[in-house]
């Protein structure tokens, strides 16, 4: 029986960047709204070229093809949804430090523990990235 190649994850992966500085994005992910927010703020910035977004727990399982694409970025912003600040932890354990850091509950947006969220609440964290307002 013939064995598959582990497929390369393309998160982070800014070879097909579309111009300006190479960014990598970080979405906390989570599942209250603010998590929500952040994952959707994040494929908005991608989509906007602003910068590509990338998964938090490929960085936090210390993956070496993504460490390699940190390194060549030129910068990393970490989308938190509230003040734990799971992306800020995990990156930080793995010795990266952000251009930016966006708390989503820091912009106004209450935390609720439900799925749902407005696009003016996207907007508003999307604004804040364009705008430096992380850094």
């Amino acid at each position: 029986m013939a064995t598959k190649a582990k497929p390369e994850c393309a998160c982070g992966d800014t070879s097909a960047f579309r111009g300006g500085k190479k960014r990598i994005i970080f979405p906390c992910a989570g599942t209250a709204n603010v998590g929500q927010i952040s994952n959707a703020a994040a494929f908005r910035l991608t989509d906007e070229g602003y910068g590509v977004a990338s998964c938090i727990a490929l960085l936090g399982a210390g993956d070496p093809v993504l460490k390699r694409r940190i390194a060549e970025a030129d910068e990393v912003i970490l989308i938190d949804g509230c003040p734990a600040a799971c992306c800020a932890r995990i990156a930080a354990a793995g010795g990266m430090h952000p251009a930016q850091h966006i708390v989503i509950t820091d912009l106004g947006i209450e935390k609720t523990y439900s799925r749902k969220f407005t696009e003016p609440d996207v907007e508003a964290v999307v604004s804040a990235a364009w705008e430096g307002r992380g850094r």
